[in-house]
């Protein structure tokens, strides 16, 4: 891999395009040997130990949103990626399903923004869940049933919700998975999840950024031939607070690049649990999902979890225990599924949004954003920008 990537620089190709296409194809199957596994733990030349701030979070804050005892968290860092954290499985046993739950059921309802509402009336995707129970529950009939509205949601939006103005077709993506521009709006907002926004100030301020107020975030939901584009997220008007990055479910291959696309980015499995932090110089990386891959052995949130909570949960006030329908529907989605989850605080302190909106320019990926000019082996260099790439299955919603 280190020499492809070097030939592809060599030529003055678009590194990240190549090594995204390769890890995407299937036949043949990639090689997935040079793709840094951080749940084994093992410091390399390129994975370090992350310092973090062990007295910032109280054990008893910890549980409260169901993590481990800060200590006691699996934290690393990349050389070459001063400012990115990433957190092995940081969640008690027994509270992954939780957020599985809050996800799956109750993130998608009104008055947040999905997919669905592209081509659906709101009366229609008013309780997605409601009307997915009895597809998910029952076992497979063998026969080709048509897809529950759980399964055909392909993203949601939470906070400040993000205004869709274009829609062009992934370049990089099979089928039909199409990428939309986005900026926020002051305008079109609702409550973030208060557990949730508890959860990212708990792992925020336990990696040195106390004070963060998640404002934004969005749910992707990846079926197991789904992939997220080459982008950079930039929407925000505040760039010095961290991205955060929830993984649930099936194992993926994440990218994280550099600064244009010329850079070869370095591949990482990102297991159910998984949480990444993108800070400083990390912050506005290019960085990609090529491809969803099945978990290992023990890395799946309800392969080695019960509905069950741990003695430590029991009297936490935001994970709460799961009934045994929730249980079987959302052990159903996730045998064959992944959840992320990203977070962003929108504002800096004293920050507003701009009463009009800035002028933006089309990139070469379809999608509306601001892009600097640049020579690479005499061509123009275009800097893609987009705050996510979102998956929009138009052919079965």
């Amino acid at each position: 891999m280190a020499k492809m990537a070097a030939s592809m620089v060599e030529s003055g190709e678009d590194a990240f395009r190549k090594i995204f296409k390769f890890y995407k194809r299937r036949n043949p199957p990639p090689d997935f040997s040079d793709v840094i596994d951080f749940s084994r733990g093992v410091p390399s030349d390129k994975v370090i130990p992350a310092k973090l701030d062990l007295v910032a979070v109280s054990d008893t804050e910890a549980a409260r949103v169901g993590l481990q005892p800060v200590r006691d968290w699996r934290a690393f860092s990349l050389q070459g990626y001063p400012g990115f954290i990433f957190i092995s499985n940081p969640f008690l046993l027994g509270s992954q399903p939780f957020w599985v739950r809050q996800c799956l059921k109750t993130y998608p309802q009104k008055p947040n923004v999905c997919n669905l509402d592209m081509h659906m009336s709101s009366s229609d995707t008013q309780d997605i869940w409601g009307k997915s129970i009895h597809g998910l529950s029952c076992p497979p009939s063998g026969k080709r049933e048509p897809k529950t509205l759980l399964e055909r949601l392909r993203w949601v939006t939470l906070g400040y919700h993000y205004n869709w103005d274009t829609k062009t077709k992934d370049p990089w993506s099979v089928g039909v998975m199409w990428l939309r521009s986005h900026t926020y709006s002051a305008n079109h907002y609702t409550p973030f999840p208060a557990e949730l926004n508890l959860l990212s100030f708990q792992i925020t301020a336990a990696c040195g950024f106390p004070g963060f107020n998640a404002e934004a975030g969005i749910l992707n939901y990846y079926r197991s031939d789904s992939s997220l584009g080459i982008h950079v997220d930039e929407s925000e008007l505040d760039h010095s607070r961290p991205l955060l990055s929830f993984s649930f479910g099936q194992s993926a291959i994440f990218l994280l690049g550099g600064t244009c696309r010329h850079d070869p980015p370095t591949a990482m499995y990102m297991h159910s649990g998984d949480v990444m932090v993108m800070s400083g110089d990390s912050r506005l990386l290019y960085h990609a999902v090529p491809c969803i891959i099945p978990a290992p052995q023990g890395h799946t949130a309800l392969e080695m979890e019960d509905c069950s909570l741990a003695s430590s949960l029991r009297d936490s006030t935001v994970v709460e225990q799961m009934s045994e329908q929730d249980w079987a529907v959302c052990s159903r989605y996730i045998q064959s599924s992944r959840v992320n989850v990203t977070i962003r605080q929108v504002l800096g302190p004293g920050q507003s949004f701009p009463e009009t909106p800035s002028h933006h320019h089309r990139t070469d990926a379809g999608q509306t954003d601001g892009y600097h000019e640049g020579s690479v082996d005499g061509e123009r260099s275009k800097r893609m920008r987009s705050s996510s790439c979102d998956f929009v299955d138009i052919g079965k919603t």
